[in-house]
C-alpha cells in the first residue's frame, strides 16, 4: 500500500482546502517543467511518487511557501 500525503499538516500552512488545491496545482506545474513524467523520485526515500503527492508534501514540510495576493477584502480594517 502506498503512502498518503500529509494533508492535515499541509492544511496548517494555508487558509482553506481551496487554497491548498491551488497551491498544490501551481507546485505540480513547476515540477512538470522539469519533466513530463507524472512521477518524481523522492530524494529522501528514493521511491517514485506522484508529483501531486510531492507537491502536498512540499507544502506540508515548508519547502514551498504559499504567498497570497492581497485582495480588497484583506486591505479593509
Amino acid at each position: 500500500m502506498s503512502e498518503r500525503p500529509n494533508i492535515e499538516q499541509a492544511l496548517k500552512k494555508v487558509r482553506s482546502r481551496y487554497e491548498l488545491v491551488l497551491a498544490a496545482t501551481k507546485r505540480v506545474l513547476d515540477l512538470m517543467k522539469e519533466t513530463d513524467d507524472i512521477f518524481i523520485r523522492d530524494k529522501e526515500k528514493g521511491q517514485l511518487v506522484k508529483k501531486t503527492f510531492q507537491a502536498i508534501q512540499d507544502i506540508a514540510s515548508g519547502r514551498v511557501r504559499v504567498i497570497r495576493k492581497e485582495s480588497k477584502n484583506d486591505q479593509k480594517s
